[in-house]
């Protein structure tokens, strides 16, 4: 699927983005079409499948970023070639994006392999996905690639990649209806490897990133920072919010509640902040306090949905 979230949040943090998605396979491949992947200036996010191939269209990539055209297409055999084995062939395609562009709802249909007009087959797939809600599967269709759009039910923001942000999202991950973003200060914060569905956001300065925050976004504030804590949850505050949950003591959330009301929020506002956050029953060990917050999390998000179905 075209995860508009995913790219939004990068588009934010690094400006510039080329999104590079397989369009086809035949034979063996190590991804199926629709995996894609995100690179801009200095970084990406994401695989198509690691080696060779991965290497071939991260260069590509660049070349685009460096003003080498908007959109590219191109089909390899994966053998010798390129150096890798699996026998089989893909077609990629690559898409320049900026942070000024409309980016897409429900299906994204665009031309590929062609510059030819939208063929029937394809205007049919979309006529069903508006009539019945029949979601197509990514596909190459005539010169055309069809993918739909990712619509996370549950946006979630981390702010924080420490010990017990690794943890809370290696708790959280698995959830299928949570939509997460992870920022911290730099890329060397985060594991190596990030869970599938997790879009780890590296920015110098993680409160810029507030205003891109949807505001119906859940937000657990656990940074290497009071100050950045502090400055997150200013922001937040100002922004608008589901939820917001700051790991830390009594005597922080005291603290925090004065400045910020120095800062000119209204005591109910403040009062919304859940801090200290957790359960601390269970224990100090990163591991403990994460599944603490994921549960005064999920809860809050039962409540939520309890109150809107009497309120419907």
């Amino acid at each position: 699927m075209f995860d508009r979230a995913e790219l939004q949040a990068a588009l934010a943090a690094q400006g510039t983005v080329v999104r590079v998605v397989i369009a086809e396979v035949k034979g063996s491949s190590p991804r199926e079409v629709g995996a894609a992947m995100l690179v801009w200036r200095g970084g990406q996010a994401g695989t198509i499948g690691g080696g060779a191939l991965e290497h071939l269209a991260t260069g590509i990539a660049g070349e685009m970023l460096a003003g080498a055209g908007a959109r590219r297409f191109g089909r390899w055999p994966l053998g010798p070639a390129i150096g890798q084995c699996c026998g089989g062939a893909v077609a990629l395609l690559f898409e320049r994006f900026t942070p000024g562009d409309a980016l897409p709802d429900g299906v994204f249909a665009r031309p590929a392999a062609t510059d030819s007009a939208m063929p029937l087959a394809v205007k049919r797939l979309l006529a069903a996905q508006r009539g019945s809600g029949v979601t197509p599967a990514p596909q190459l269709v005539q010169g055309w690639f069809v993918e739909p759009v990712a619509v996370p039910a549950r946006p979630l923001w981390i702010w924080g990649a420490g010990h017990v942000g690794r943890a809370l999202v290696s708790v959280l991950a698995p959830l299928p209806d949570l939509a997460i973003t992870w920022v911290d200060t730099a890329p060397e914060r985060f594991p190596a490897t990030i869970p599938e569905g997790v879009t780890a956001v590296p920015v110098a300065d993680p409160a810029l990133l507030v205003a891109h925050a949807p505001r119906d976004a859940a937000h657990l504030v656990l940074t290497y920072s009071h100050a950045l804590d502090l400055e997150l949850c200013h922001r937040i505050l100002a922004h608008g919010f589901a939820s917001l949950g700051v790991i830390g003591s009594a005597t922080k959330a005291a603290r925090f509640r004065a400045r910020l009301h120095d800062l000119g929020h209204l005591h109910t506002e403040i009062q919304r902040i859940a801090c200290p956050i957790g359960d601390k029953s269970l224990g100090k060990h990163p591991q403990a306090i994460a599944i603490g917050m994921a549960s005064a999390l999920l809860k809050g998000a039962g409540e939520q949905g309890k109150r809107r179905g009497m309120a419907g």
